[in-house]
């Protein structure tokens, strides 16, 4: 399957097989790819917490208001970020590039995030929806299916996962062989209402 049929052939199941259970190699291939996702400043800002104890899935689907594909898929990977990774140690995100490259982007990475607790929350949304698309596609490509949610209690998540203070949940990905097909898509907007060229119309 090429990257095109998988985005057009990519559906948010609700319904997978509980049965069925990935096979370590592949979840192993789609978590690598997922760390090829792009970030800005190559920060590598997102976390990616699997999770596989049978109680504490329990807790999440109880969490996610009882949606069974939190404990009926293969792998649920709750996705996350460290708002702070652009200060701690941040030279090894360049550690291939030259002394002089490095210290020209480190000195941008300090510029750009130091003080700003909003582009810091908005990065790491940006990179955790990269990510998650990523490893949407990926798990397409080799014949599993996924859903990306964002109903739960972000709350309650992060006590039961014990996330630390300076990181944030962003959503998760359940991925699985799915047991029933979806509904048919509800409807796509006309290209005319979402492609704008150039620039917005002016508001009368």
């Amino acid at each position: 399957m090429n990257t095109i049929e998988a985005i057009k052939s990519r559906r948010s199941v609700k319904v997978f097989n509980k049965d069925h259970i990935m096979p370590e190699e592949i979840e192993n291939e789609l978590l690598s790819v997922a760390m090829l996702s792009p970030t800005a400043f190559n920060i590598q800002n997102w976390r990616f917490v699997v999770i596989k104890d049978k109680s504490l899935l329990g807790k999440l689907r109880v969490a996610a208001w009882d949606q069974a594909q939190v404990t009926d898929c293969s792998l649920l990977v709750i996705m996350c970020a460290d708002l702070k990774t652009w200060e701690k140690d941040p030279h090894r995100y360049w550690v291939n590039a030259s002394k002089d490259a490095q210290d020209y982007l480190l000195s941008l990475i300090d510029g750009y995030y130091r003080g700003k607790d909003a582009v810091q929350r908005d990065e790491a949304l940006r990179s955790c929806g990269m990510a998650a698309q990523t490893l949407m596609l990926a798990a397409k490509e080799l014949g599993y299916d996924s859903c990306p949610m964002d109903g739960f209690d972000f709350d309650q998540v992060a006590k039961l996962i014990n996330l630390p203070k300076d990181h944030i949940i962003t959503m998760f990905v359940a991925i699985g062989k799915k047991a029933s097909d979806p509904w048919p898509r509800g409807g796509q907007l006309d290209m005319g209402e979402v492609v704008i060229q150039n620039s917005f119309p002016e508001m009368a």
